[in-house]
């Protein structure tokens, strides 16, 4: 499990980025309960994730209406199967509007910068 803390900051939100080889939905839960394990993670606002299997597109908001589908488009276009990006939020008081989508899209491309250097 790789995970980047402290990626982004916004208006009080922080932003991580984290994934890790997964192939199918239960798979990804089990990443995700991995991940909450750690308290910090546990107590985010949002983990919002996307996964390419070999059957079907995997996405999950977390109530972060779209951050799914975001994540989700940069791994198509990217080509990444079997691998899952999670892309967590702890919420800091003031709403973000628009800016959240850009900084989930930063955050997956900061996460798949740090994946092709390693």
């Amino acid at each position: 499990m790789r995970i980047l803390e402290n990626v982004i900051s916004d208006r009080g939100s922080k932003y991580a980025v984290s994934g890790g080889p997964c192939g199918s939905d239960a798979e990804a839960r089990a990443f995700i309960k991995t991940l909450c394990r750690k308290k910090k993670f546990a107590k985010a606002t949002h983990n919002s994730w996307a996964l390419l299997t070999e059957d079907a597109p995997l996405k999950n908001d977390d109530g972060e209406g779209g951050a799914g589908l975001v994540i989700l488009r940069m791994l198509e276009r990217e080509g990444l199967h079997g691998h899952i990006v999670v892309v967590t939020r702890w919420f800091g008081g003031k709403h973000l509007g628009g800016d959240r989508f850009r900084h989930v899209q930063d955050a997956v491309r900061i996460y798949l910068e740090d994946l092709r250097a390693s």
